[in-house]
C-alpha cells in the first residue's frame, strides 16, 4: 500500500507555500522552467492537460497558450489565486482546483499529459505522488516533471539548510531526488514506456552577491522563511545560516551569473 502524508504534515506545507513571495521567485528567477516542460511534452491543441504542484501556473499558463484544455492543482489556494490572475492577464481559461498531489480528485484516465514545473518534487511521499500522476494519465498519454537535482544550486540549498531545520517526518523524502534519475525511473517503473531525462540550466543573473541572494530566499521562499523560523531567538544558529547560504550563493556567483541545474524528465503512460 502507497504511503501518503499526513494531514498535519500536508498542512504543514500548504502554510509554508503561502509564506513569502512564491510568485516572485517564480516571476523573477524559474519563468522559463514551465515552458520547458510544455514544450518537451508537445502539447497540441485540445489537448486535456493537468499541471500537478501548479503553483502560480508556471506550466498550466504556457500549456492553455498552446491550445491545451489546461487544470492547475496545487495544496495552496492562495498560489492559485495568484496563478488565476496571472492567466487572466494572459488572456486564458484555467480550471484552477485545491488539490493534494498525492491524492487528486479526477478520475483514471482524465488527462492527456500530466506535467509539473518544480512542484511535485515536494510532495513529501514521492511513491504516492507518482501513482497518482500515473493514475490520472490516459494510456499513451504523456508525462512531464521539471525537478532541481540534487548536485545542482538549488539541490545544494536544500542540503545547507538540512542541519538547522527540524527533521523531517517520518516517510517524507527529500525533494531533489525527484532530479534524479535513477529515483525517479523507480518512482515510474512498469508504468511508462520511453522514459528519456535532459538536464537543463535556469541562468540566473538576479544576486551580486550571495549575501543578496540569500537575503531574497529569506524574504520570498517558504522553505528557507521556515527553515529560519525553526531557529527561533538562537542568534548564533541563525548566523550560521546566514554565512551557509551566503558562502554557497558567493561560490555559484560566476561573471554576475549563476547556474541552477534541473532535470526534465518525459515519458508515456502504458
Amino acid at each position: 500500500m502507497t504511503t501518503t502524508a499526513t494531514p498535519e504534515l500536508k498542512a504543514r506545507h500548504r502554510a509554508m507555500w503561502a509564506l513569502g513571495d512564491y510568485a516572485r521567485v517564480a516571476d523573477e528567477l524559474v519563468p522559463d522552467v514551465g515552458q520547458s516542460v510544455v514544450d518537451a511534452c508537445r502539447i497540441r491543441p485540445g489537448e486535456r492537460v493537468l499541471d500537478v504542484a501548479a503553483g502560480t501556473g508556471n506550466a498550466a499558463i504556457p500549456a492553455a497558450l498552446a491550445g491545451g484544455v489546461a487544470t492547475a492543482s496545487d495544496l495552496t489556494p492562495e498560489l492559485l489565486a495568484i496563478g488565476e490572475r496571472r492567466a487572466a492577464d494572459a488572456g486564458v481559461s484555467i480550471t484552477w482546483d485545491t488539490a493534494d498531489a498525492e491524492a487528486l480528485p479526477y478520475v483514471d484516465a482524465a488527462f492527456d499529459v500530466v506535467v509539473s514545473a518544480i512542484g511535485v518534487m515536494f510532495a513529501p511521499c514521492h511513491d504516492a505522488a507518482a501513482v497518482e500522476m500515473l493514475r490520472v494519465t490516459r494510456p499513451g498519454g504523456r508525462i512531464g516533471v521539471a525537478s532541481w537535482t540534487p548536485a545542482g544550486f538549488i539541490g545544494q540549498m536544500f542540503a545547507a539548510m538540512k542541519p538547522f531545520a527540524p527533521p523531517p517526518p517520518e516517510g517524507a523524502q527529500p525533494p531533489p531526488l525527484w532530479g534524479d534519475e535513477a529515483h525517479v525511473r523507480d518512482l515510474f517503473d512498469a508504468g511508462v514506456r520511453d522514459l528519456a531525462v535532459e538536464a537543463r540550466t535556469v541562468m540566473v543573473d538576479a544576486f551580486a552577491s550571495g549575501a543578496e541572494f540569500r537575503d531574497y530566499f529569506k524574504a520570498c521562499y517558504g522553505p528557507t522563511i521556515v527553515a529560519y523560523r525553526s531557529l527561533g531567538d538562537d542568534a548564533e544558529r541563525v548566523a550560521a545560516l546566514d554565512r551557509a547560504l551566503a558562502e554557497l550563493g558567493d561560490g555559484a556567483i560566476v561573471d554576475h551569473r549563476m547556474e541552477w541545474e534541473y532535470l526534465v524528465v518525459t515519458a508515456t503512460r502504458r
